[in-house]
């Protein structure tokens, strides 16, 4: 049997990059799957291409940061499918950088609103789901900035990353007795389309592939390899963590 077979998933942020990836892995591995993100074309075209592969999956276009949203999502899964067991709590984006003094309120607003506080309301809507399920598995997309390093201008984005494990902790020790793990994934630098924002030159992507052991940055279908794990029940030992998929970058000084 498949790994995620008779599964229904939530992936928010599925349009591209990390979330896209995890969509069709989940899919392949035989969750049914409500995807999420804003952009409704590339949304129509990932659903399309899951059902061409022989999986099944609906979409929700939305704005995350709308609880209306994550409600709609879990509506989806109920209505359509039955259930929630896994969600994949990934959309995430960095509106501003700088230098802490320089950073707007408004940018610092946006920033956590987008990265943790949209993480927090698709939680609050997922987590009853999941308890009349009997149970299911929570991931959160975070990253090794503002965990194991201090990147220079990601004062609020570092911030709102950092606020997902501790969101992940209280959610694992509040729902670990009703079978509801959640865990946080703590990505290296990834080929996705807000990676090529930050590496944006051959050099800049240069000293950034350099900065991980593996020298190199990752493919988000390697990203979603670990969700997929944490989602799936060869990981159900597994809650409150906050699991580096770096490629070595917290570790490596060479």
């Amino acid at each position: 049997m498949k790994p995620l077979q008779h599964k229904v998933a939530i992936v928010t942020g599925a349009s591209s990059g990390i979330g896209r990836a995890a969509a069709r892995l989940f899919a392949a591995q035989g969750a049914r799957l409500v995807v999420s993100a804003r952009r409704e074309a590339e949304l129509a075209d990932l659903v399309t291409t899951i059902r061409a592969d022989g999986g099944e999956a609906v979409s929700v276009a939305g704005d995350i940061r709308d609880e209306a949203t994550a409600a709609a999502l879990v509506q989806a899964a109920e209505e359509r499918f039955g259930g929630l067991d896994i969600a994949f709590n990934n959309a995430g984006a960095i509106p501003e950088t700088g230098p802490t003094p320089d950073l707007t309120i408004a940018g610092w607003r946006e920033t956590l609103d987008i990265n943790l506080t949209a993480a927090f309301l698709c939680a609050r809507r997922q987590i009853p789901a999941m308890l009349a399920r009997g149970g299911g598995s929570i991931l959160f997309t975070s990253t090794f900035v503002g965990h194991t390093v201090g990147f220079p201008g990601m004062a609020a984005y570092a911030s709102a990353k950092a606020g997902l494990i501790g969101l992940t902790q209280v959610i694992a020790a509040e729902f670990g007795a009703q079978n509801i793990r959640a865990n946080a994934l703590l990505c290296g630098g990834v080929d996705t389309p807000m990676g090529r924002a930050v590496a944006d030159t051959p050099e800049t992507l240069a000293f950034v592939s350099g900065l991980h052991a593996l020298k190199r940055i990752a493919q988000p279908e390697e990203i979603a390899q670990a969700a997929a794990f944490l989602a799936s029940d060869a990981s159900s030992f597994m809650t409150g963590t906050a699991t580096l998929v770096d490629g070595g970058v917290s570790i490596c000084r060479t």
